[in-house]
């Protein structure tokens, strides 16, 4: 099944809710795909643009919705302008798109089928198959979000993924909010319980941020939200049933 045909039969299901996609995003990933084609041909982008776009419109997200893809998005900017970081960015913006693109709460398993779904849906539209590996493997890299030093493009696309993390206390109030909202099937003590191993696993990270700009602009407000979130949670011990991701 093409990313077309799979689209098209999610559409039939009723996962289809937005009749008309963010023309500024899907712009956005029309110039992306583009740009990582390098000037090859390929597949007109905008169908795979619509696919994901009703991908992360989906009724069960909360937190993992359109509004965190442009925020991922414009955080892998901030890095870029910023900090310079260097990578293949057009790669990084890629995996951004995907790295949720499938995603149910109650599965375990969100980031490998978002990576089989780039692999599927990118060498459909033109991608080497360097590329399709190196967006696919960033898509897997946010399960731990734990790159490897050196690893440009998995340290950026991580940072700007976890830079919910250093927002201002009522954004961040919004952000766990949803999260709560997202594993709303989960009684109050599983979830309290799974969340306080994520934040621990978060701080027990040496650092939170990899590259430059991230450690110093984000690394220390991110801490003092986890470390505050994790204080307001009265049940700390155990380990996460289901996982609840940041």
């Amino acid at each position: 099944m093409t990313a077309e045909e799979e689209h098209a039969k999610n559409a039939e299901q009723g996962h289809d809710r937005t009749a008309a996609p963010d023309p500024a995003l899907l712009q956005r990933w029309n110039a992306t795909l583009r740009a990582a084609r390098a000037g090859r041909e390929g597949a007109d982008p905008t169908p795979y643009g619509r696919n994901l776009l009703t991908r992360w419109a989906e009724p069960q997200r909360r937190y993992h919705t359109v509004d965190h893809l442009r925020a991922v998005l414009d955080r892998i900017d901030e890095l870029a302008d910023q900090g310079g970081e260097g990578g293949e960015l057009e790669l990084v913006r890629l995996a951004a798109w995907f790295h949720d693109a499938v995603y149910r709460p109650d599965r375990s398993e969100n980031e490998e089928r978002s990576a089989v779904l780039a692999e599927k849906a990118l060498t459909e539209a033109g991608l080497t198959p360097h590329e399709v590996a190196e967006v696919a493997r960033l898509v897997r890299l946010t399960i731990t979000h734990d790159p490897a030093p050196g690893d440009l493009n998995g340290e950026t696309l991580c940072d700007a993924d976890l830079a919910i993390l250093a927002t201002g206390p009522d954004t961040y109030g919004g952000y766990v909010a949803a999260v709560r909202e997202e594993y709303g099937f989960v009684p109050d003590d599983a979830f309290r319980e799974g969340r306080a191993a994520v934040l621990r696993q978060l701080l027990d990270l040496p650092r939170l941020f990899r590259t430059p700009y991230g450690a110093a602009a984000w690394e220390e407000r991110a801490r003092e939200n986890l470390e505050r979130e994790l204080a307001a949670l009265t049940d700390t011990s155990g380990t996460p049933s289901p996982d609840v991701e940041p």
